[in-house]
């Protein structure tokens, strides 16, 4: 495991949150395993929130899907999720990421295009469309 992985395991300790993803992961009854980089993988979470298909909190990645799909650009994805969580010293992100939500939908109507977190974290990675922003698709007015 790369030095970046150590610290960001140990500081998502830390702050909280990777305690509160595995509090998560035990009340939606996923199966906890250990994945790369320094990542806890949380298979068939039963919680209907969030809608995502699969989401992070601390180092701490959970999935409504069976064991296994968390692969690819999709684990980099929620792994840059994780060195988020250490950047905005752990709990603070949650707050954070609802207030990019609410930017995101009022920009284009959708929780991840203009979600600077999703942004960061490469929005194709995770399986999100990019969608310009509502003014892109307004029409001026129509001379008579």
């Amino acid at each position: 495991m790369r030095r970046l992985h150590r610290v960001r395991r140990t500081l998502n300790y830390v702050n909280l949150s990777t305690p509160l993803g595995l509090l998560l992961a035990r009340v939606g009854r996923a199966r906890v395993t250990t994945g790369p980089d320094g990542l806890l993988l949380a298979y068939g979470y039963r919680f209907r929130f969030p809608i995502a298909s699969a989401f992070t909190v601390g180092n701490v990645v959970l999935t409504k899907h069976p064991e296994g799909f968390l692969t690819g650009a999709l684990l980099r994805h929620e792994g840059r999720h994780a060195s988020q969580y250490m950047c905005c010293v752990g709990l603070p992100m949650l707050p954070l990421y609802v207030v990019a939500v609410a930017v995101s939908m009022m920009i284009c109507g959708n929780q991840a295009s203009w979600n600077l977190f999703e942004r960061l974290a490469n929005l194709e990675d995770g399986n999100y469309t990019r969608r310009s922003p509502w003014w892109f698709h307004t029409r001026p007015p129509q001379k008579e």
